[in-house]
């Protein structure tokens, strides 16, 4: 059991600089049967050899290969890759909830790096960046004209190096340069608190191979404070995702024993999975003889629960909302989700080098495909009052460019979605807003998952109609499956 969830990970969308997602691992690459095309050899050898003679300058073999490698893989879909030497030591740090580099969430905005938000006592949280601050320039380097990605890896680096970031904030005339070391950052990915009296919020930032026990400890806090819960938030707004374990484990958490969490279907045998509610699949091999979720109030798995879900929240963050919509445990609430409903295995080529390559698609436990659509919650609410603000202004899995598609929605489904999600993204234009705190005093979604804990009435969005028609557009089309039916 537990072979198979080394096979299966995540990759996140959220980028923390210098964290740009998690994985799990397989340790050799799987030999191939494939008979090779010829024909397609002798051109890929005959173009290596003209570049070597008539290019302008010399270019190195291994440069050479390794790009015609990488730019086979980046072929196929967004998530599969190439991963270098110094890639594939970020992606296994990753997992592990720590990496090198200044502290910040980060995200894009007019073609600069925009500051989400700075990790407490992290180098930048130090020097004074600011949610909302526009970073121009890394060192010398403008950033206009660099993707997230090329910022991110500039952003980190090795231990107590330094880099000077140049900022622009909307309060200040003058741009504000900033020199930062930096150092091992640890991401907490499990927040929570007592929000008043009876009613408590749990936020998972990141699915990461502490998790699980990080949520342990928190909702036994929770219980300690206040023994009598009568309302949980499951806050998964923005959570990129992480390790399918992760996810496995917080969704085992609220519901019974040995049910059926998500499944998985693609070309190898290995692939065509089912993952249950079960201590081999959310624990390592290590603690396979430990419990974490026993460790847990027998509370938790009948407090009434609603979970907040935006545009991005992917992968394991819809594992999880998909599987509580499934079984009618939690209420689903906010917006629809990314829709990466993909797996990305990482073969391992070399000690240093490895291949990131999708290799299934994601079912919920009614055989619901999540790719390319998401989860549409059940209780549509705006990420303010007045409208979604940033929200309906990010990018879906649908929008990026070669994404895998739903094999269970038909192209015509598809299109329609498209052309509803961009009157959306209209009306959002209008209304740009500074990223929210989750879990602070303004969280209007928050305050509308409480009110729907305690049985008030509960503000819907203002783009409700759109979404509802999205939703009976893809049930006409739908085919019907059956409860965790493997396809």
């Amino acid at each position: 059991m537990s072979s198979k969830i080394k096979n299966f990970g995540l990759i996140g969308l959220g980028v923390i600089a210098g964290i740009a997602g998690s994985m799990q691992f397989e340790a050799s690459a799987q030999k191939s049967a494939t008979t090779l095309p010829l024909e397609e050899l002798r051109q890929l050898a005959d173009v290596f050899g003209l570049i070597k003679t008539d290019y302008v300058e010399s270019v190195e073999d291994k440069k050479l290969l390794t790009e015609a490698i990488s730019g086979m893989v980046a072929s196929l879909d967004p998530h599969s890759a190439y991963l270098d030497k110094k890639a594939f030591k970020e992606l296994r740090e990753g997992t592990q909830g720590k990496f090198v580099g200044l502290g910040i969430e980060v995200g894009m905005e007019d073609g600069y790096v925009k500051v989400i938000s700075p990790i407490e006592d992290s180098p930048a949280f130090k020097a004074g960046l600011k949610s909302g601050d526009l970073i121009t320039r890394l060192d010398s380097t403008p950033v206009k004209g660099l993707t997230l990605d090329e910022a991110v890896k500039r952003m980190r680096g090795e231990p107590n190096t330094k880099i000077t970031l140049t900022i622009a904030r909307k309060e200040e005339d003058r741009p504000i340069i900033v020199t930062i070391v930096r150092q091992e950052i640890r991401v907490q990915s499990v927040k929570s608190k007592i929000v008043e009296p009876g009613y408590a919020w749990l936020r998972v930032a990141q699915f990461q191979e502490p998790t699980v026990d990080d949520m342990v400890k928190k909702i036994n806090a929770i219980y300690a404070q206040d023994p009598n819960l009568k309302g949980l938030v499951l806050d998964l707004r923005n959570d990129p995702g992480g390790v399918l374990p992760g996810a496995i484990g917080v969704s085992a958490a609220f519901l019974p024993k040995d049910v059926p969490i998500v499944s998985t279907n693609g070309q190898l045998p290995d692939s065509k999975a089912t993952f249950y509610a079960r201590r081999e699949f959310y624990t390592s091999s290590r603690a396979a003889l430990t419990d974490p979720l026993a460790k847990l109030p027998d509370a938790v798995k009948k407090v009434p629960m609603v979970v907040l879900v935006n545009t991005g929240s992917a992968s394991a963050s819809e594992i999880v909302a998909g599987a509580l919509q499934d079984y009618k445990r939690a209420t689903i609430m906010g917006t629809q989700t990314f829709g990466k409903g993909s797996v990305q295995t990482i073969r391992q080529l070399s000690a240093d080098t490895a291949v990131k390559l999708t290799t299934a698609r994601y079912y919920t436990p009614n055989g619901r495909a999540i790719q390319a659509r998401g989860i549409v919650p059940d209780l549509l609410v705006d990420e303010y009052p007045d409208g979604d603000g940033l929200n309906g202004l990010r990018l879906r899995e649908a929008d990026l460019q070669k994404h895998l598609m739903n094999d269970r929605d038909k192209e015509e489904v598809a299109r329609k979605m498209d052309q509803l999600e961009e009157e959306q993204r209209a009306a959002a234009l209008e209304k740009k807003r500074t990223p929210l705190e989750f879990g602070g005093k303004d969280d209007f979604q928050l305050a509308q998952a409480l009110n729907h804990l305690k049985g008030k009435p509960v503000q819907l969005s203002k783009t409700a109609k759109i979404e509802s028609k999205k939703e009976n557009t893809i049930n006409e089309n739908k085919t019907p499956e059956k409860n965790g039916e493997k396809k």
